[in-house]
């Protein structure tokens, strides 16, 4: 591993400004739990780090909105989104989802905000927090700007993000009269990487599926959000007749890839199959609420 430069800004603007220079070997830091193994692999040198620890005061809580959905502030570490009482009230299908994203130490340092701006496409909370309806604040050079989190991705590794910009805030609007639920397969031990990642959130009025959400991720080349599975359930009843539809639906919309962790055609079968479980789950969480 070559040397390089450890920087530490007082400030998000200070930091932005150190960013603001057309050398992708410049690069923030927070918790680094990517950053380091791709250092030590040699996938990446740095020439500077530009450390975000000294802004956590600022950009690290987690607090409910007055619209009683959720702001999370970027700095804030996997675990304290994890126990959070406001996260677990809100949206309870997070720190379900955290009991299988990576391990306990990882969870320690990984910060939420360079969770979603690495763009690893076999990150667990990308699509749990799209399911919600989630967005990112990003300030940058430019300014503030909001972003979709299923629009923040674009493509296997590549976010939308441009020189300069850092990501503040991730926010989620009420879920209340919303049911969610996250399945993933893993073909190691429970907590690796995922070969596929389902979340789907849904709004059931009188037994009918109002709306829906249904994203999938890991399987594909980047988060992907399944419109033709949710054109399936729209006006349904929530039943198996829709859910197996529904997933015949995303199977057939869905491009898998080829990995070393299955064929295309096998994800495709997996995810079939994993749609029909998450819908179900959802339901069933959504019938107790």
């Amino acid at each position: 591993m070559r040397g390089f430069e450890l920087v530490h800004p007082a400030s998000l603007d200070e930091a932005i400004k150190l960013l603001d220079v057309d050398d992708p070997t410049v690069r923030p830091f927070s918790g680094g739990t990517a950053l380091m193994l791709m250092m030590k692999t040699g996938v990446f040198q740095p020439s500077i780090l530009v450390h975000l620890g000294g802004l956590e005061a600022e950009h690290a809580a987690v607090a409910v909105t007055p619209e009683g959905g959720l702001r999370i502030g970027a700095l804030a570490t996997l675990t304290s989104v994890e126990h959070s009482a406001e996260v677990v009230r809100v949206a309870p299908v997070i720190p379900r989802a955290m009991k299988r994203l990576a391990n306990v130490r990882v969870r320690n340092v990984a910060r939420i905000g360079g969770n979603l701006a690495h763009g690893d496409p076999h990150m667990d909370l990308p699509p749990v927090l799209s399911s919600l309806g989630g967005a990112v604040t990003v300030r940058g050079p430019g300014g503030t700007r909001s972003i979709p989190i299923e629009g923040l991705f674009s493509g296997y590794y590549e976010t939308v993000l441009t020189r300069g910009e850092l990501i503040t805030d991730v926010t989620l609007p009420s879920q209340r009269g919303w049911a969610s639920a996250y399945l993933k397969c893993t073909t190691r031990s429970a907590d690796d990487w995922p070969t596929l990642g389902v979340a789907v959130s849904l709004k059931v009025t009188d037994g009918a599926i109002a709306e829906s959400r249904v994203m999938v991720s890991a399987a594909t080349e980047k988060l992907t959000r399944l419109p033709s599975a949710e054109a399936v359930l729209k006006g349904a009843n929530a039943g198996e007749d829709a859910v197996a539809r529904a997933a015949d639906a995303a199977a057939a919309e869905a491009e898998t890839i080829d990995d070393a962790r299955g064929s295309a055609e096998y994800k495709t079968e997996l995810l079939r199959v994993y749609v029909k479980r998450a819908l179900g789950e959802a339901i069933r969480n959504g019938a107790v609420q």
